[in-house]
């Protein structure tokens, strides 16, 4: 029999301010990673995330782990702060192994994971497996029914599914997510289609930003970039008849949307105009000895300091 499920009240996201997490490759040994993760629950971010990818950017040919088992470590090293993938994504992953996955680390975090999903990219995490890359329309039916199989895994005890993409015949998903009525699925997307999953699946929804940005977008230009795609969604929330007020919003910096850190009063800034655009939550990325996210550990941390203690 499952254990009793642990749920996540709605007013715990109600907006006292912007909420912050953070973002830490997993690009670095366990006997180095663990100190940060531990730190970084000190200073006080409220969640933590790592990239789910097999491969990635400039550092294809570098140090580099999996995300699942990263995570799991790191819910042994803290006992606060939220735990996530930025983002589980169709490219090579399939419903019902990954749903084994969150089912065990929502039991070893005890309830702290959140299920950061996308319908993936290019590159070498859609190629990586042999096959040819998908077209957009292929893309953005595949993560429908990758979210909606996903759902149905992890808020069910047993799914038969059978998509044009998916299937399961007669999944187990015993004993069940201790988090009610499933883990929170974060999800990302920008475009109509990915919204209406969002609108329809979403506990939260996350962008980087514009899709196809003439590079990095300060924080006035990103913070109304964010406003328009919190337009789409308002719009799909809309179509279903649900609250878009319901979903935290949250913002991942870096990418696209620039992560401006020199001061804590640049910081600030950034926090508040994200705030005024009806961002509820910012991620931000824990700072590199090199390229990517290259930066000062201790002006990152003087930079989050005031905004933590907002």
């Amino acid at each position: 029999m499952p254990g009793p499920a642990v749920v996540i009240p709605q007013i715990a996201w109600i907006r006292y301010g912007v909420r912050l997490g953070v973002v830490i490759l997993p690009d670095r040994r366990w006997r180095d990673a663990a100190a940060i993760w531990r730190e970084v629950e000190a200073i006080g971010f409220e969640h933590g995330w790592t990239y789910d990818h097999l491969a990635w950017g400039s550092l294809r040919d570098s140090a580099w782990f999996a995300a699942f088992p990263t995570l799991a470590a790191a819910a042994g090293v803290t006992s606060r702060i939220r735990l996530g993938t930025l983002v589980a994504s169709p490219n090579f992953r399939h419903p019902v192994p990954l749903a084994r996955e969150v089912l065990a680390l929502d039991d070893i975090s005890e309830g702290r994971f959140e299920l950061g999903i996308g319908a993936g990219g290019g590159g070498w995490d859609a190629t990586i497996l042999g096959g040819p890359p998908w077209t957009a329309a292929e893309r953005s039916a595949r993560f429908a029914e990758f979210v909606e199989l996903t759902d149905l895994l992890l808020s069910e005890r047993r799914v038969s599914y059978s998509g044009s993409y998916y299937s399961a015949e007669e999944a187990r998903s015993y004993p069940g997510c201790i988090q009610a009525p499933r883990v929170p699925f974060v999800v990302g997307g920008t475009g109509p289609k990915a919204m209406a999953v969002v609108a329809r699946f979403g506990d939260a929804w996350v962008t980087t930003g514009p899709r196809h940005a003439d590079g990095a977008l300060d924080a006035e230009m990103g913070a109304r970039a964010v406003a328009e795609q919190l337009d789409l969604l308002e719009a799909a929330c809309g179509e279903i008849g649900r609250n878009a007020g319901q979903l935290r919003r949250i913002a991942l910096l870096g990418p696209t949307l620039a992560q401006e850190m020199s001061s804590a009063a640049q910081f600030e800034d950034s926090v508040e105009r994200y705030e005024a655009a009806g961002v509820t939550e910012l991620i931000v990325h824990w700072p590199r000895e090199d390229g990517p996210y290259r930066g000062d550990r201790r002006s990152f941390e003087t930079a989050v300091a005031g905004s933590l203690r907002r």
